[in-house]
């Protein structure tokens, strides 16, 4: 029978040797690093000082659980942003220019003076002059009284007949007419490419009166015009009008057309 008290010994020796040889395994060998900790052991926050690797003081740290403990989130400085201190992600880069509107003058009353041609029917083409008074009822339509004064001559007859038609080779014609005009086309005429001018294209209609040879004839005339303004009190304008009357030519009655295309200033106020 074996010595009982040896093996005593023996095992006392092996049950002594085994931390040692338990902490000799947790220490890395020569030239590897360390065996970092495993994920879900907790760590505790240092005593002091920011540790490496930690967030930003201005970042907002939510409060995890690390063990049985909670971590408060690190003091900061950065205030909130009042509502509407954003700023501007885009920034315009084209400079506004000033653009000077012109407007449509308010005045209601015109006072405009024209010449140009008129063609009375069988008597020839004359010089015409005259002036106008108009009222603008409305910004769309106006009415207006006209007189105009011109010639007619009789001299291709005075080649067949001698003495001619009138008592003299040429006859003053004199008309009167009360017209009502409409704007149909209100807006702007481009002069070179920086100025631009209020206009208004309209058409006009109306009756009256000529006098011719001592004789009056009631006359219808129609026609179409343009105005351009200057400034808000003073328009350059155009007019083409027919006048259309009734007129007795060697005995026989016969409606004429006696074409008109004139020129000239108007005046508001």
């Amino acid at each position: 029978m074996r010595n009982p008290a040896r093996w005593n010994v023996v095992l006392m020796a092996v049950l002594g040797a085994s931390p040692i040889m338990a902490s000799a395994a947790d220490q890395p060998a020569a030239g590897q690093p360390a065996t970092p900790q495993a994920a879900d052991q907790p760590v505790a926050p240092p005593a002091t000082g920011q540790p490496a690797g930690s967030q930003p003081a201005d970042e907002q740290v939510k409060p995890g659980p690390v063990g049985d403990q909670l971590v408060a989130p690190p003091p900061t400085d950065r205030q909130p942003r009042p509502l509407g201190a954003e700023e501007q992600v885009i920034e315009p880069r084209i400079d506004r220019r000033t653009v000077k509107v012109t407007h449509i003058p308010s005045n209601d009353f015109e006072f405009g003076v024209f010449s140009g041609t008129y063609a009375t029917q069988n008597f020839g083409t004359d010089f015409v002059w005259g002036g106008r008074l108009g009222y603008h009822i409305t910004e769309d339509f106006f009415a207006e009284a006209v007189y105009g004064q011109t010639h007619a001559s009789d001299q291709q007859f005075r080649q067949i007949l001698p003495g001619g038609i009138f008592p003299t080779s040429k006859q003053v014609l004199r008309y009167y007419t009360v017209n009502a005009g409409w704007n149909i086309l209100p807006g702007e005429v481009f002069i070179w490419k920086n100025t631009a001018k209020v206009s208004a294209l309209y058409l006009i209609a109306g009756l009256g009166s000529t006098e011719l040879d001592s004789q009056r004839h009631l006359t219808v005339d129609a026609g179409t015009g343009v105005r351009v303004f200057l400034r808000n009190w003073v328009a350059l304008q155009m007019d083409f009008r027919d006048h259309i009357f009734t007129l007795d030519v060697l005995g026989k009655q016969s409606t004429t057309q006696n074409l008109e295309f004139s020129g000239g200033v108007t005046f508001f106020f």
